[in-house]
């Protein structure tokens, strides 16, 4: 059945042109679409959900990225930011999280172009055309974007935007437990002893670990980070036991390889490999989870393992299985993704981990991002959907091409360039901003 719309439209296209354009996200990634747009001299406001600017990378603040300072700072920031006398740290040393944000996110987000115009505490909670669902076309790409936004007081308004630009990541959006991909069956009896990926286990979280027995659940560096930061636990603290509990035979991700083009991820892996030959870490491979319930002691996962129903006692469980896209504030708006790994139609041939690694993806811009909604972008983490191969510095000429465009420059939107040593950025590399970590 074709949908007709017979509903005329009157749009003020003078008003569109007036409007902001709505960034979603104060990270790393969204920040840098601000750059770019105040060097573009178009106006734009930022929602950030959290409580301050960076509220993902904060979270996991206390993890060491892999990659130097070099590769982690925007071109268009770092102009902005060597306007007023900032100097780039150490550009061969790898900073944690915190150190990112303190040195670089937070005084990025202090130029009084970006300050003024960044609201903290406000949930995108929902993205539309104004007086539109999907179903709606005539005159369409012409009408403004509802931003429909809340307070941290309740406080429900649409906000009107000449374009939209997602940029508010994966890591408030974990893959559940289960293998099938759906929520866990009985995750609300066991919740309380689920925590996210990338605690901090010896520092403020020391006290939920200590003396017990914590399963890491997951494949990536992430997980990768916690089991090591529990082994360290272990040895200090008596009674704290660690397993590491995976589907696959093997875990390939954290395994160290010569080929690593990041030398300290390879090392990172060959570290976890001493520390299972140890004896250090236990390792559940093949389990595939089935369900949760609580035990007499603590919590069991109840799963297959070699065609057999078995389950794991533990009282800690750690969710280090990777990020998905939160789809859901995006229902009214006409996205083309690719049906494996949610990401843009055209991207995901180009990011597909089952073929690159974070170092062999191919710089891309808007045209690669582009949607049937005209003037709507997903970038950064959230653009790579299911995949975990999301390079920072890609992320950064994304939105670099996608401002261009905004602009109206679109030959410089459509030459895309990505130069980089044989290292790359990974979202190995970001801790929660990317999907993975880093050592």
């Amino acid at each position: 059945m074709t949908l007709l719309d017979l509903t005329p439209r009157v749009v003020d296209t003078d008003r569109v042109s007036t409007l902001p354009v709505a960034i979603i996200g104060a990270g790393p990634i969204g920040l840098a679409a601000a750059a770019n747009l105040v060097e573009r001299r178009i106006d734009f406001v930022v929602f950030e959900a959290g409580d301050d600017v960076a509220a993902s990378v904060r979270a996991w603040g206390h993890t060491r990225l892999f990659s130097p300072w070099k590769h982690l700072v925007d071109p268009a920031s770092r102009r902005l930011l060597e306007q007023r006398g900032w100097a780039l740290p150490e550009p061969e040393r790898a900073p944690t999280g915190a150190e990112l944000v303190e040195r670089y996110i937070a005084p990025l987000a202090e130029v009084e172009t970006i300050a003024s115009r960044i609201r903290l505490g406000v949930e995108v909670v929902g993205v539309s055309r104004e007086g539109m669902d999907r179903t709606r076309t005539r005159s369409r790409a012409a009408t403004p974007f509802a931003v429909r936004t809340r307070t941290r007081d309740g406080v429900v308004e649409d906000v009107p935007a000449r374009a939209v630009i997602d940029a508010s990541g994966t890591y408030l959006s974990p893959n559940p437990l289960s293998s099938s991909g759906l929520e866990l069956l009985g995750m609300s009896e066991i919740a309380d002893a689920v925590t996210p990926a990338l605690p901090d286990v010896l520092g403020r979280d020391r006290a939920q670990f200590a003396g017990r027995h914590t399963t890491v659940v997951g494949a990536g560096h992430s997980a990768a980070n916690t089991l090591l930061a529990l082994a360290e636990l272990a040895r200090q603290e008596p009674g704290t036991a660690v397993s590491w509990l995976i589907r696959n035979a093997q875990a390939v991700r954290v395994s160290s390889s010569e080929d690593d083009e990041l030398a300290d991820r390879a090392r990172l892996g060959s570290r976890v490999d001493q520390a299972v030959a140890d004896g250090r870490i236990d390792v559940v491979d093949g389990f595939e989870i089935i369900r949760g319930r609580r035990a007499a002691e603590g919590v069991e996962l109840v799963g297959q393992r070699r065609g057999e129903v078995v389950a794991h006692r533990t009282d800690v469980v750690v969710n280090a299985t990777g990020f998905r896209p939160n789809l859901e504030i995006l229902r009214e708006m006409r996205l083309e993704l690719d049906e494996i790994v949610e990401a843009p139609k055209r991207l995901a041939p180009l990011i597909d981990p089952n073929v690159h690694s974070c170092g062999t993806v191919e710089p891309h811009g808007f045209r690669e991002l582009t949607h049937p909604e005209q003037g709507f972008f997903i970038v950064g983490m959230k653009s790579y959907g299911r995949a975990p191969t999301f390079l920072l510095a890609t992320g950064y000429e994304q939105v670099r091409s996608v401002t261009a465009w905004l602009a109206g420059d679109t030959a410089s939107a459509a030459n895309v360039e990505l130069v980089l040593p044989a290292t790359g950025v990974c979202s190995t590399d970001l801790g929660g901003g990317g999907g993975g970590c880093c050592s």
